[in-house]
C-alpha cells in the first residue's frame, strides 16, 4: 500500500507519460492483462487509456487490474489511469522509481 505522499510523487511523475496500453471494446482480456504486466516490468509506472469504443468504467477498470495484477492504482482521469507495481528487474540495475518515505 502506498501512502498519499507517495501517490502524489507518482502522480506527478505519470503527468507526461503517454498513454502505452490502450483497451478497447473488449476490455480486460487476457492479453491486455499480459501487456500491462510486461509494461509495469519494464517501466514501473504505466499509464493505460479507455479508448471510446469501451464501455467500462475508468476507476473500476483500474482497480480490476491492479488486484489482477498486483498493483497499485495510482489516479484515474477521463478515460486514462495510472497503474504502478515495484519491479524487481529494474531494482536489478539500479534504474527502479525511488518513492518518497
Amino acid at each position: 500500500m502506498i501512502t498519499s505522499k507517495q501517490r502524489s510523487y507518482l502522480k506527478s511523475l505519470a503527468h507526461n507519460l503517454d498513454p502505452i496500453v490502450h483497451i478497447g471494446k473488449d476490455g480486460l482480456t487476457e492479453n491486455i492483462i499480459k501487456e500491462m504486466n510486461i509494461c509495469l516490468e519494464n517501466r514501473e509506472l504505466i499509464k493505460v487509456k479507455l479508448q471510446e469504443g469501451a464501455i467500462l468504467e475508468p476507476k473500476e477498470t483500474a482497480n480490476e487490474a491492479a488486484q489482477i495484477l498486483g498493483a497499485e492504482f495510482v489516479q484515474a482521469i477521463g478515460r486514462k489511469f495510472v497503474l504502478y507495481r515495484f519491479s524487481k528487474e529494474r531494482a536489478k540495475e539500479g534504474k527502479q522509481i525511488v518513492l518518497p518515505r
